[in-house]
């Protein structure tokens, strides 16, 4: 009996946080739908680099070089570097044939924050000739107006913004499309909603701008996880450096194939994610102090591996209760309430629905996509047993993801 009260209070307890995350959620969303003011057109005149850290990249590296050298852009004002790390292939050589500086890596690296960290200490260390810094991945495609568009979010005063990631691969796989639908709702539902509510947007790995001077104010690129993206997100917004969110600066990213290449790439992500729990302490601190609402948010951000883990446990406790009829009272015990709020339809159908308006919203097409919207719960859902892994097994190394896809940008345009 008394392990049975201990289940109940425990289960009320889950219950009453999961209600609290998810109205957090479920309020900032809603501002996907608000329309957003266009930055104004500026006249080109800050220079850009590009950076892009390559292992192994020889297929897909010349056409992003090439994609970067071919913008609607003065090219006396970019720079494309490329930085080949642990390669045992002819990327070096590929990218110089394309076009771009190459800078061999050095030093033994990890991850891309580490070969990011290089790059800030060696090539740009003591120059000034660069107002700010675009990071790439080495399989993507740079719209021609990327850098016009993050010449006018500079020139509106953002120190840091993201771009919009979009596929290469779309209808490749089941895989590819589930990552298509996932980046479609980040960019929506998450960064859009941010800024339309005035927050700081999320760098999410690729297609971003630092400026020089958020890079000075860092004191360099000092990430130290297996996750980059969400910790130079974290430090930025620890150090008031608000992200901007710059929808038609648009870079096109290949996307894994297969479940066992989207594994290892999560596992990598939790395990980032996981390590950025750091910052926690110091974020709360700031948000206390400052009334620094981008700490709380970025808080929510990290502990979601760990929320997805307590909404299992508590659904599992409600399984446990249900199937041996113990009555605890936490939610009214009607069938309409049961259909609406505790069964599977309900998530599903919830998941489906915003999945289907975040690629709506985009502009894509629903029809090349529905594989991806309908069956987008089972990647979700497949989050459960990596954040569960990475919780007792983190993954201390990047694993390469293979690029194969050798599209241009006219490829891309074409199966539009």
């Amino acid at each position: 009996m008394y392990l049975m009260l201990i289940i109940t209070k425990t289960l009320w307890l889950l219950s009453f946080l999961m209600i609290i995350y998810m109205g957090y959620y479920v309020y900032t969303s809603a501002f996907a739908l608000k329309k957003l003011k266009e930055l104004p057109q500026a006249e080109p005149k800050n220079r850009f680099a590009a950076v892009i850290a390559a292992r192994n990249e020889e297929n897909v590296i010349g056409n992003l070089v090439k994609s970067l050298k071919e913008q609607n852009y003065p090219p006396e004002l970019v720079e494309v570097f490329v930085i080949p790390n642990n390669c045992t292939d002819n990327t070096a050589a590929a990218a110089l044939k394309a076009g771009a500086v190459v800078v061999d890596c050095d030093r033994k690296v990890r991850s891309k924050g580490d070969v990011l960290n290089f790059a800030f200490e060696t090539i740009f260390s003591g120059r000034e000739d660069f107002d700010a810094y675009c990071v790439f991945d080495a399989d993507n495609l740079a719209d021609p107006d990327f850098f016009r568009e993050m010449n006018n979010a500079l020139c509106s005063g953002m120190k840091a913004a993201q771009g919009f990631r979009d596929s290469k691969n779309p209808d490749d796989s089941a895989v590819s499309s589930w990552y298509t639908v996932y980046y479609l709702t980040i960019n929506r539902i998450l960064n859009h909603s941010r800024s339309a509510l005035s927050m700081s947007s999320w760098i999410n790995g690729t297609g971003f701008m630092i400026s020089d001077q958020a890079i000075r104010q860092l004191g360099g690129w000092n990430t130290k996880t297996i996750s980059e993206d969400m910790e130079i997100t974290t430090l930025c917004v620890l150090n008031g450096i608000n992200i901007g969110w710059v929808p038609k600066a648009v870079v096109f990213d290949e996307q894994p194939l297969t479940f066992g290449q989207s594994w290892k790439q999560r596992r990598r992500w939790s395990t980032g994610m996981q390590d950025c729990a750091r910052y926690i302490k110091p974020l709360m601190a700031s948000a206390l102090r400052d009334k620094n609402v981008n700490c709380v948010e970025v808080v929510f951000t990290i502990i979601a591996p760990y929320v997805q883990l307590l909404g299992a446990t508590a659904f599992a406790l409600t399984m446990l209760l249900t199937g041996i009829k113990i009555k605890y009272d936490l939610f009214p015990d009607t069938f309409l309430f049961v259909r609406l709020f505790l069964s599977f339809d309900t998530s599903y159908i919830s998941t489906t629905a915003v999945s289907a308006l975040a690629v709506l919203l985009a502009g894509k097409s629903m029809k090349k996509l529905s594989y991806g919207i309908l069956s987008f719960w089972i990647f979700l859902a497949t989050w459960v047993p990596i954040n569960l892994i990475s919780l007792f097994r983190k993954q201390k190394d990047w694993s390469k993801i293979e690029h194969t896809r050798q599209l241009t940008l006219k490829d891309i345009a074409d199966q539009e």
